[in-house]
């Protein structure tokens, strides 16, 4: 379910339904119940503690730019994360001060939402503050990540 779901960012939602499907029919057979049982949201959230399937691809994302801001991931993905700090005509916007990253325009509503230059700086600018710290190591980021991910429910 996990492998390269970070494609599925500003897919259709028809794709992720049928994602998520699956991962519905998963958690039925892990717990048990059947097609018709009520509560499988709150199964899957609270017992279980899986992510919904856009927010599996928010979480991918999101540990995808936070190795982009401590270097740890590769060139060609580093390149596309620039920080409003950086940019010369955006230098006194109170998003330079607050780690937010520049994104750039796109002409495609439906293909250009779906590049990593696009879908990763509007994920990471969508986080909160403390969670956009560049300080903030990476293993605590994922939990605060995943926290932050499970608090919107």
């Amino acid at each position: 379910m996990d492998y390269c779901n970070a494609l599925f960012a500003g897919a259709p939602k028809s794709v992720t339904d049928r994602l998520q499907r699956v991962l519905n029919m998963a958690a039925r057979i892990v717990s048990g119940t059947r097609k018709y049982d009520h509560g499988l949201t709150d199964l899957m959230h609270n017992e279980l503690h899986w992510l919904a399937i856009p927010d599996r691809v928010k979480y991918k994302l999101g540990m995808l730019m936070c190795r982009c801001q401590h270097n740890q991931a590769p060139r060609y993905l580093m390149d596309h994360c620039s920080p409003v700090s950086d940019v010369v005509f955006r230098l006194r916007l109170r998003s330079a001060s607050s780690h937010q990253l520049f994104m750039p325009r796109h002409r495609l509503s439906t293909y250009g939402r779906q590049a990593f230059s696009v879908a990763g700086p509007t994920v990471w600018n969508s986080l909160p503050d403390d969670l956009r710290d560049p300080e903030c190591f990476e293993d605590i980021f994922k939990q605060l990540l995943k926290m932050f991910l499970f608090s919107q429910y």
